[in-house]
């Protein structure tokens, strides 16, 4: 994944236009797991949502798992986005009158637009991954915090993405279900290969990632 002088701004051509990324660079390996830092406002969801395909950059270049997504329409873009990128947000988003199985096997229905055997198995496996086994099948109003943000994790490995990229997905968790959280990225990223980008105000987290970059006013200062 590459960024290359990227640049945000927002109301484009008006009195109110205000940039938010000032010319960002940077370039993640495959398998890297990544935290990005700073202070709220410094520009990191805007960053994270760019790398996701959620936004397009104002100017720059954008290369996602070997794919130069600048000019690409927005039909390709959500291909792209659904076939390669995993989101864990600070709030799991689970569909609380599903269970769990339900709601990790949503990407795949998105994918193929029916339900099917093999969907229902890689869910399976998932909530087995993440050790919720015993709570396939219970209603994801019924699960704790911790539990329901297992599930989101589960739910952004489903289609084996080869980039994942989690906003602050323990902000809303006590220290040990942090942990369990942060442990079950960590280990899909070495297990997997997967590359993760990990926004967190954690520093004892961002301490166990391979490296920090820092966000500051729109930019990388390190």
């Amino acid at each position: 994944m590459q960024l290359r002088a990227v640049y945000k701004a927002f109301n484009v051509g008006t009195a109110f236009e205000t940039e938010v990324l000032h010319g960002i660079d940077l370039t993640l390996r495959r398998g890297e797991f990544c935290a990005v830092m700073g202070p709220s406002g410094s520009g990191k969801s805007t960053l994270l949502n760019i790398v996701g395909l959620l936004d397009r950059p104002t100017s720059g270049k954008l290369q996602v798992c070997g794919e130069e997504t600048t000019e690409l329409d927005d039909r390709a873009l959500t291909r792209l986005r659904g076939h390669s990128i995993g989101f864990v947000f600070q709030y799991h988003y689970l569909i609380t009158a599903f269970t769990a199985l339900e709601n990790v096997m949503i990407p795949m229905l998105g994918a193929a637009g029916f339900p099917n055997n093999a969907m229902r198995a890689r869910a399976a496996a998932l909530i087995d991954s993440v050790g919720l086994s015993a709570w396939k099948n219970n209603l994801a109003s019924n699960m704790s915090g911790g539990q329901q943000q297992r599930v989101a994790v589960a739910r952004a490995l489903a289609m084996n993405p080869a980039l994942l990229l989690a906003d602050e997905p323990t902000g809303n968790l006590d220290t040990k279900s942090a942990d369990a959280v942060f442990d079950l990225l960590r280990r899909f990223n070495r297990e997997n290969g997967t590359t993760v980008l990990f926004v967190t105000h954690n520093a004892a987290l961002a301490s166990r990632c391979d490296k920090t970059i820092q966000v500051v006013d729109g930019l990388i200062i390190s």
